[in-house]
């Protein structure tokens, strides 16, 4: 029963315990009468016979007000008031308990500024939460004996290669799926930013990332690593990925409103819009991600209705009306740790263990094991979290970029399990303002601190041209309108705007992306004092323009 079955149940509730207790009194008159009111004791029997049916009623109606130690109904204040204080136009919270929905609401709007309110089945991008699905896939293809955890890649993809030779020949499927192939978090994830690329080609440029760390000794969270494990499932099966996983996962749970692809979301009315949070604190609707050309790694749309299919069968050991999804052992296999590592500060407290599995983040709180994952869009984010020792489990869904889903999580488990709780939210915000402070204030001290006098070495002309390099392609710079243009050619929409900063460093900002802040340009000399190099640093938590390396190739 979802939470709007549940209002319509409260709504009905009190005519019909009205109407039972004027049954029961009836009932009570009638057992009097024909017993006789002289006979006192026969009559208290049917008074007490009454209140006790009277209490089986009460009983029947009354709504399951809590799961575990979790009161519904404050958690259903509490979310909206949360998305009120985080400035959320629109987000949705889904609740499984012993494989029902005890719990499953929208709150605010799809689209700021215009009146369609989210619900159960609007669809939110869930990100990063696709990985489960590519998991639960490559799984069923173990299961059937297709594939194996240890196989090397290369025996599917022999074209595709890494920073090194002797990697790239043992890298494991199961080293793509847990994060310890040796790059860095986030790496390379440009190639496929906003990008041309195929799918193919963006993986065929990963050979010229560096690495963070050595082979399966550390651990960098990669989504091209995942995409390389889709191109596997297509290999094998002869299906793409998005075909693979709704023959096999989306349709036969009945997920109907999920897609693979942001191209899909025309067909379906009920969608919420990602929102950029700007410098004032309002919401700016913004376009829809593509991941199309990276897509086991983050590309499913869906609702909290669906996903709530999706977590249940998860917590029912694979299985789900009869159907076996994931074999037992196979479901098991991609909940253990696999590459470990320390424990949260922020948990350390409440958890004792921390790892990455097979597609799922894993940890423990008070030695429960808890098994969840994120999901972060350009404009929105996304949290499930399942708790199989209790059979439970949540998904949050938000339409901005905000840390709400991490805090709401930490909320709803203290609060299942009873355990001595604060107010994450609260928290959370105050070091996104902190931190939001500090970056301004490092800001302008650093422009109170330019030289007025460190202009370029060159006259504006001298730096434009096209600068290239084998990992990512060609950045072109030219003239417009007296100030230079950067032009990221593999990514029609990444144009950025330069600004003169001081020498040969410009500040640059790009027009269509907000989520990306304000960076820096350089141009690097040559021994011959010309133009011959350009840097780029726009510092963001998810993609590393430091990692391009772009020589100047034209004039």
């Amino acid at each position: 029963m979802n939470q709007i079955q549940l209002q319509q149940s409260e709504k009905e509730r009190p005519l019909a315990l009205l109407y039972g207790v004027y049954i029961l009194r009836k009932t009570a008159s009638e057992i009097s009468f024909k017993l006789g009111a002289r006979d006192t004791n026969l009559f208290f029997k049917a008074v007490r016979v009454v209140l006790f049916l009277i209490v089986l009623t009460i009983a029947f109606f009354a709504p399951a007000q809590t799961v575990g130690k979790l009161d519904l109904a404050k958690l259903d204040k509490q979310i909206e008031q949360n998305r009120k204080d985080w400035n959320i136009p629109g987000m949705a919270v889904a609740i499984v308990k012993d494989g029902k929905v005890v719990f499953a609401k929208g709150y605010g709007v799809r689209e700021y500024g215009k009146p369609e309110k989210v619900d159960e089945n609007s669809l939110f991008a869930i990100a990063s939460n696709s990985k489960a699905f590519t998991v639960a896939a490559l799984s069923k293809l173990v299961s059937e004996g297709k594939i194996s955890w240890t196989d090397p890649i290369r025996k599917y993809l022999p074209w595709f290669e890494l920073y090194d030779p002797w990697v790239s020949n043992k890298i494991t499927i199961a080293d793509a799926v847990c994060h310890n192939s040796g790059l860095g978090t986030f790496s390379g994830d440009l190639l496929w930013y906003e990008t041309k690329y195929t799918t193919r080609e963006v993986l065929e440029r990963t050979k010229h990332l560096k690495p963070d760390f050595d082979f399966r000794a550390g651990y960098g969270y990669s989504n091209l690593m995942f995409s390389a494990a889709g191109e596997v499932i297509e290999v094998v099966t002869g299906k793409k990925w998005a075909e693979y996983v709704k023959e096999n996962f989306l349709k036969p749970l009945g997920m109907r409103n999920t897609n693979t692809s942001v191209k899909e979301l025309a067909a379906n009315k009920d969608v919420a819009i990602p929102h950029a949070v700007q410098a004032d604190g309002s919401a700016l609707p913004i376009p829809y991600l593509s991941w199309d050309n990276c897509p086991a790694a983050a590309a499913i749309n869906s609702s909290v209705a669906d996903m709530s299919k999706w977590m249940i069968m998860q917590l029912n050991g694979g299985t789900a009306d009869g159907k076996t999804y994931i074999a037992k052992d196979q479901l098991e296999t991609a909940r253990q740790i696999h590459n470990p590592q320390e424990v949260r500060r922020s948990m350390a407290s409440k958890s004792s263990f921390h790892g990455y599995g097979f597609g799922w983040d894993i940890y423990d709180l008070r030695g429960t094991k808890i098994i969840n994952h994120g999901g972060g869009s350009d404009g929105m984010i996304s949290k499930v979290t399942l708790v199989p020792g209790e059979n439970f489990g949540f998904v949050i869904l938000t339409n901005s970029i905000n840390w709400l889903p991490s805090a709401l999580a930490n909320s709803i488990l203290d609060d299942y399990f009873g355990l001595e709780t604060s107010d994450y939210s609260a928290n959370y915000l105050q070091y996104k303002s902190e931190s939001e402070q500090k970056e301004a204030a490092n800001y302008q001290a650093a422009k109170l601190a330019l030289n007025p006098k460190a202009v370029a070495t060159h006259p504006l002309e001298a730096f434009v041209g096209t600068y290239s390099g084998d990992l990512y392609g060609e950045v072109k710079v030219f003239l417009e309108n007296g100030h230079l243009v950067a032009d990221f050619v593999p990514a029609p929409n990444l144009i950025g705007d330069l600004t003169h900063w001081e020498y040969n460093t410009f500040e640059i900002n790009l027009r269509h992306t907000p989520l990306l802040p304000r960076g820096k340009v350089n141009f690097v000399l040559d021994m011959d004092g010309k133009p011959d190099e350009l840097k780029i640093d726009i510092p963001n938590p998810d993609f590393f323009f430091t990692e391009l390396i772009l020589k100047k190739v034209k004039d």
